[in-house]
């Protein structure tokens, strides 16, 4: 588990903050993230996000439903269990449309989900750090990823000038996941 350092700036004002991240991203400060109590637009970009690849991988998890379905189908029509229904033929293509369509947006939807929750790292058992208990009630907050070559009091001076209400130095760890044990602790538990 790495140990990370991080300078932590509070904003109170939405139009505090997007100069603030603007200022912060020109002076080649690592942003690690902003931590909002709304949505608010435009951020990603003030940030310099690139645009989400979801909707490639929505496409992708819905190919894969889509030939799923018409193989699976076409297969036990037409080899496993041919079946003469009134003289139609065994690959009956629109008669296979329904349930193809279902099972496309069925695998592009729990695809998309899964994908979301692992790229975000949302899922059970994901411990995140919090880095002021009023983030998500009515405080804007940045997170600067600290390295050896930053100064801690540069850093928060800096964010002071950018009109932040509160600044601090916190430390975090960068584990994900509640369930890994190293083995000194499982020994030490034992």
């Amino acid at each position: 588990m790495a140990i990370k350092k991080f300078a932590v700036a509070a904003y109170d004002d939405e139009e505090v903050l997007f100069p603030a991240v603007k200022k912060v991203r020109h002076s080649g400060y690592k942003m690690h993230d902003v931590y909002t109590p709304f949505p608010v637009h435009g951020l990603d970009q003030a940030m310099g996000l690139k645009e989400t690849d979801l909707h490639t991988a929505g496409f992708i998890f819905g190919l894969c439903g889509t030939s799923t379905a018409l193989g699976f189908m076409s297969w036990i029509f037409t080899s496993d269990w041919p079946i003469n229904f009134g003289g139609k033929p065994h690959f009956s293509l629109p008669a296979f449309i329904p349930i193809t369509f279902e099972l496309t947006v069925l695998f592009a939807a729990v695809g998309m989900v899964m994908t979301w929750c692992y790229l975000n790292q949302v899922m059970p058992g994901v411990k995140k750090h919090v880095f002021h208990p009023r983030q998500s009630d009515d405080l804007f907050v940045m997170a600067i990823e600290l390295n050896e070559y930053t100064s801690e009091q540069e850093v928060i001076d800096f964010l002071k000038t950018t009109g932040a209400v509160e600044t601090n130095v916190q430390v975090a760890e960068d584990s994900w996941w509640y369930g890994r044990w190293d083995k000194k602790e499982a020994y030490e538990l034992a």
